[in-house]
């Protein structure tokens, strides 16, 4: 904060202007001056004031018109102003306040009085803006405290997802190798998508491994028989999905809110043919359809325990 304030004094007298500054000047404060209305509005817009002393009756544009042209500029408007003026009557008082004012002062005034009621004004000038400066910087130290905690939120999601996705290679029949090309394939697909946000892409990137983990539940013997399943058999592997659905769907956070999409509808069909549920078309959420496509393309260009390329 400055060390000396800045006042302006507005006043078409110049030897009342003159009065004003002997008065204040044992305080130390910079002081400029304007002879009329015009030339006070030019020097607030160009230059720095903690105070404005402004007369009433000047020509052309007279201190309530000063008053309220200031008050509608954003820039300016916290400025405060004490109006010093020979008028009394209750309607000039009154409507000094309406127009912003901060205070008033009637001429002639004695020393201490100005004295006491410049310092006020400035005191709570400094005041507000060191509350308005306090009130940024807590606003910005939340925000960042708010973008640290989702950051880290988000790296929780993907180091559970990246244990997850370790343990269900393990134990089913993925491999890492084919988990990480689902991954990159269905982040390709997503980005040529036009209404895929770049966000959204992410989430499907760190969200598709998980599309089988739903396998981990399923019995080891059907999970890595190298022989084609029968009907009972492939029964319950078709609950992989549901029982992925069931793992995933209670969180809110939205790597794992992906993820339990991705494993519970990878398996829908265009056509409706798929399960769990038969979803057809556009029923089924785009970040279903997208990891699908991948997982089956990889599928049919890599070899797996049940099948050749």
């Amino acid at each position: 904060m400055q060390l000396n304030y800045q006042i302006l004094i507005v006043d078409d007298i110049s030897e009342n202007i003159q009065v004003v500054m002997n008065i204040l000047k044992e305080k130390s404060y910079d002081f400029s001056f304007a002879l009329n209305g015009k030339e006070a509005i030019e020097l607030i817009k160009k230059n720095h004031y903690d105070l404005i002393l402004l007369d009433v009756m000047m020509p052309e544009l007279d201190g309530f018109e000063v008053c309220r042209l200031i008050k509608e500029d954003n820039r300016i408007k916290d400025i405060p102003i004490i109006f010093l003026t020979a008028r009394t009557d209750i309607d000039a008082i009154s409507k000094a306040f309406k127009v912003g004012g901060n205070d008033y002062i009637s001429k002639p005034f004695h020393a201490e009085e100005l004295l006491a009621r410049v310092n006020t004004q400035l005191q709570l000038y400094t005041a507000r803006l060191k509350l308005k400066q306090k009130n940024l910087s807590l606003e910005t130290e939340l925000i960042n405290k708010e973008s640290r905690l989702s950051s880290e939120i988000e790296m929780n999601q993907k180091e559970m997802i990246a244990i997850l996705t370790e343990l269900m290679e393990v134990t089913s029949d993925e491999t890492g190798l084919h988990l990480k090309r689902v991954a990159r394939l269905s982040k390709l697909l997503a980005k040529y998508h036009p209404s895929i946000s770049q966000e959204e892409e992410n989430i499907i990137y760190h969200a598709a491994p998980m599309h089988d983990i739903g396998k981990i539940a399923i019995p080891l013997d059907i999970l890595h028989s190298s022989n084609s399943l029968d009907s009972e058999q492939r029964k319950i592997m078709m609950t992989h999905t549901t029982l992925a659905s069931r793992f995933l769907k209670h969180s809110n956070r939205k790597f794992i809110k992906g993820a339990a999409i991705i494993a519970s509808q990878h398996h829908e069909k265009w056509d409706g043919s798929g399960y769990p549920q038969g979803l057809a078309g556009e029923e089924i959420h785009v970040f279903g359809r997208i990891v699908a496509l991948a997982d089956v393309f990889d599928a049919l260009t890599h070899k797996r325990s049940y099948k050749k390329p």
